[in-house]
């Protein structure tokens, strides 16, 4: 009987081991799913896996996110997912117009300050004058807190027909404005003015739905002031709308002239031409670009530099030649997907390399040499190589400019300034009166007091003598643009210590290719 019972038992472990050993067969069975790595149905398995059997409680939209910004990474640089309102900020940025109440203003210190009330819009409307402090969006405290500066932007946008109220810190009162947001157009076109009685410059921040035709009207007005060189500043213009580099193109090459080629693994070669009725195909044309000029920048650029319809003038531009298209979702949120590059007329690939530290690959430029010395330009690291290389100047830095700069001094001083004479600054719309008017304001002495009395900045020996020249600039523009022609002036002032502008003027090509002056390479 007892060794009946061992193998009673003995049989009863192996049976159990056995059942063990089967079910876990069975549940490993079932989970081998039918999936290669050529397809795509283990990201959903796996989803779907988590959301059945997972222990805790799932945030489907969150782990959704996740996987899908995961994926994208493993592209390339530009490759992107953007949530609902990421992706409504993203189209807005390059919108022709938004809703809100159409101001402009800048942060000098911890309060924002108001440059410009935009004519016609809703805060003007409402008495909103450039110079008042903004402390509160409806009962939101905004000053001195060190409020996120788009999230100021934010409070204060909202669609057309609402209300918001906004109050202001004007000569020691405070003024609450209840505005009704509406409709505000944006400008990609900063500045046009002439430098000179044959030279126009035209500034482009970016291309967004309206720069097209912004820019054409910034030309005819040049022309008719006598203009017959343009120089056309795209410095840190990060791009926006292909179609619109595309028609600015267009403006100065000859018929059947190649603009730009796009090709990719699901994408044939596609043409883009111009079609021969651009109105300024003898107008000679300079194009300034730096590290900061990117995509829609870039194809402008190497269209009239292979079509020898330009001079580009400055630095290696960013090298973002990626065709990105838009795939837009129900939920309001959306990926911009690379499908193609871009190439100039000559075959060039924009698009620079995707190295380890690509969102880092501009500062190594300014940590290299290539910042400073042409010969380190290299035509395979992408982007557009410029005809006239302009190096970075660093021997204006003195420690006293660095340490205001630190304190953004001369930002918070134009402001301080136009708090004292913000009725006789706002009355000038004139050039050469803003000028007049500033040469005798003695600027630089009141800035010395200022930076002293508020900073403790005193510059050393020498410091100011070596300084004066370009800081003072800076100061005269950034005051300047609280009077009535704003950006205009501030540009206007700002070249007159420009290097890369004082080259372009230098040089002009004519549609057979020649050069009005003889090259001067490095100024």
């Amino acid at each position: 009987m007892r060794n009946n019972s061992i193998l009673t038992a003995v049989l009863g472990v192996l049976i159990g081991a056995m059942a063990v050993s089967f079910f876990f067969q069975v549940r490993e069975r079932k989970a081998l799913y039918n999936t290669q790595y050529r397809d795509w149905r283990k990201l959903n398995l796996i989803l779907e896996q988590i959301d059945a059997n997972y222990v805790d409680t799932v945030d489907k939209k969150a782990l959704t996110d996740a996987a899908v910004e995961a994926a994208l990474s493993k592209l390339d640089p530009h490759s992107t997912y953007m949530p609902p309102q990421v992706r409504e900020e993203s189209d807005n940025s390059l919108a022709a117009g938004f809703d809100g109440i159409g101001i402009q203003f800048n942060v000098p210190n911890d309060t924002a300050v108001v440059i410009e009330s935009i004519p016609g819009g809703p805060a003007q409307k409402c008495g909103v004058l450039a110079g008042d402090r903004l402390l509160m969006v409806d009962d939101v405290n905004i000053a001195g807190v060190h409020y996120p500066q788009d999230s100021m932007v934010r409070r204060m946008k909202g669609p057309a027909g609402t209300k918001v109220k906004v109050t202001v810190k004007r000569d020691g009162e405070v003024i609450p404005f209840e505005i009704t947001r509406g409709k505000i157009p944006m400008h990609s076109v900063d500045a046009a003015f002439m430098t000179s009685a044959t030279d126009g410059y035209v500034r482009v921040s970016k291309f967004s739905r309206s720069t097209y035709e912004e820019f054409v009207k910034a030309i005819a007005g040049l022309r008719a002031q006598g203009m017959e060189h343009l120089v056309v500043d795209l410095r840190d213009n990060s791009g926006g709308y292909f179609d619109q580099a595309l028609m600015m193109s267009n403006l100065f090459l000859p018929k059947d002239s190649l603009i730009v080629f796009l090709e990719g693994r699901k994408r044939a070669r596609e043409d883009y031409r111009a079609d021969g009725r651009g109105p300024y195909q003898d107008l000679p044309v300079s194009l300034l670009i730096n590290e900061g000029s990117a995509s829609s920048s870039e194809i402008f650029a190497g269209a009239l530099q292979d079509n020898h319809r330009a001079t580009i003038v400055g630095r290696r531009s960013f090298g973002k030649g990626l065709v990105q298209e838009p795939i837009n979702f129900t939920d309001g949120s959306g990926i911009r997907l690379t499908v193609a590059r871009f190439h100039t007329p000559s075959g060039r690939c924009i698009q620079k390399p995707y190295t380890e530290d690509y969102a880092f690959e501009v500062y190594k430029r300014y940590a290299g040499s290539e910042m400073v010395q042409k010969d380190s330009m290299k035509i395979e690291n992408g982007g557009i190589i410029p005809d006239v290389f302009v190096p970075l100047d660093t021997t204006r830095a003195s420690d006293f400019y660095i340490k205001c700069n630190k304190k953004a001094s001369a930002l918070r001083f134009a402001s301080h300034y136009f708090d004292k004479h913000h009725a006789e600054l706002s009355a000038i719309d004139d050039y050469a009166q803003l000028l007049d008017y500033l040469d005798r304001a003695e600027l630089d002495k009141q800035f010395l007091q200022f930076v002293k009395k508020t900073d403790g900045l005193v510059p050393k020996k020498g410091e100011w003598e070596d300084s004066k020249d370009y800081m003072m600039t800076q100061i005269r523009a950034l005051v300047g643009r609280y009077s009535a022609l704003s950006d205009n002036a501030f540009y206007h002032i700002y070249l007159s210590i420009d290097e890369t502008f004082a080259a372009a003027v230098k040089q002009r090509v004519f549609p057979s290719g020649e050069r009005q002056f003889a090259r001067m390479g490095t100024p």
